[in-house]
């Protein structure tokens, strides 16, 4: 049996400029009417926008903080670049906050770097 380690996660509040708002549809369609029944009432969350394509090429980036995601099961990883813009990433194992990731082809081999 695996248990998940959430002592490595940051107690910090999540980047506000990253969150998004997420309807829910409680079961109804679009004229309002319920087609599923039994649907509805979960805990109120927020979206955290996630950068897939990660298309920054040969730029640094610090990972600032691990956060948990609600609306999926991997933890995300909140990096900045030198730029100073913030983004969240999918967190792979192995990665820790203080690392520098890279994207781009000639990105080393290692977590958090995609080529």
């Amino acid at each position: 049996m695996t248990v998940t380690d959430y002592s490595v996660l940051s107690k910090v509040e999540p980047e506000r400029s990253l969150l998004e708002s997420l309807k829910k549809n409680s079961g109804r369609n679009s004229y309002g009417r319920i087609t599923v029944r039994h649907k509805g009432g979960a805990q109120r969350r927020k979206y955290r926008v996630i950068d897939f394509k990660r298309n920054k090429l040969g730029m640094d980036a610090e990972v600032m903080t691990l956060e948990y995601d609600p609306n999926r099961s991997a933890f995300i990883a909140l990096i900045q670049y030198e730029d100073g813009e913030k983004r969240y990433i999918i967190a792979p194992d192995g990665l820790n906050v203080g690392d520098k990731v890279r994207s781009g082809s000639d990105a080393d081999i290692k977590p958090g770097n995609a080529l």
